[in-house]
């Protein structure tokens, strides 16, 4: 998707007017790389955009069904009553701030269960946003919501943009820590003493 969306950004690369309040974005204005786009060119590049969008819509009502059935989300979801502390201190923890990792408290650290319930909450404005910019005239209240099209864009990207964190930030801890990958992929080790 995110190749695709590169390339529907390319046919009109600026948020906005230049003047407007989307000075903030660095490459006003500038075409992505070719070579991080598909679909070769507007109409192409929405095909393939609206396809994706079909498939990631699809799993993730599947896995929100999956988490509210089975019982899961009281393990992955952030709770700030629960977690904040503990993902502070993981954060401390990896940032060599603090020397001792805080103790276990489950299958996912507070830190993790941060980070998956922050792209949880990304996936429905996500697809809202793109709904108000595909449709802002059939959904202009939508639209509004978002501050109007020029900001569902800017919602759109940015949402692109944490994604893409999320997804780096998951391939270097899998380098720093190789044998995470089998954790990773099959759904992770229980601890002793958990069920």
């Amino acid at each position: 998707m995110a190749g695709s969306g590169l390339r529907i950004l390319a046919a009109f690369p600026q948020l906005g007017e230049q003047a407007r309040p989307y000075g903030w974005y660095p490459l006003q204005g500038q075409p992505p790389p070719g070579l991080l786009t598909i679909g070769g060119w507007l109409a192409g590049a929405r095909s393939w955009h609206f396809a994706f969008a079909w498939i990631f819509v699809l799993n993730a009502l599947v896995y929100a069904v999956y988490l509210a059935a089975s019982g899961e989300w009281r393990e992955r979801l952030f709770l700030p009553r629960r977690d904040a502390r503990h993902a502070w201190q993981t954060l401390l923890h990896h940032l060599r701030l603090q020397r001792q990792a805080p103790l276990p408290v489950g299958l996912y650290n507070g830190l993790q269960r941060l980070a998956y319930t922050s792209v949880l909450a990304l996936t429905p404005l996500s697809v809202l946003s793109g709904l108000a910019i595909y449709k802002p005239v059939q959904l202009p209240h939508l639209t509004a919501a978002l501050g109007g099209y020029d900001s569902a864009r800017a919602v759109h990207l940015l949402v692109l943009a944490a994604l893409i964190l999320f997804t780096a930030l998951h391939l270097i801890l899998v380098a720093l820590h190789p044998r995470t990958l089998v954790d990773m992929t099959a759904g992770g080790r229980r601890p002793e003493g958990l069920p």
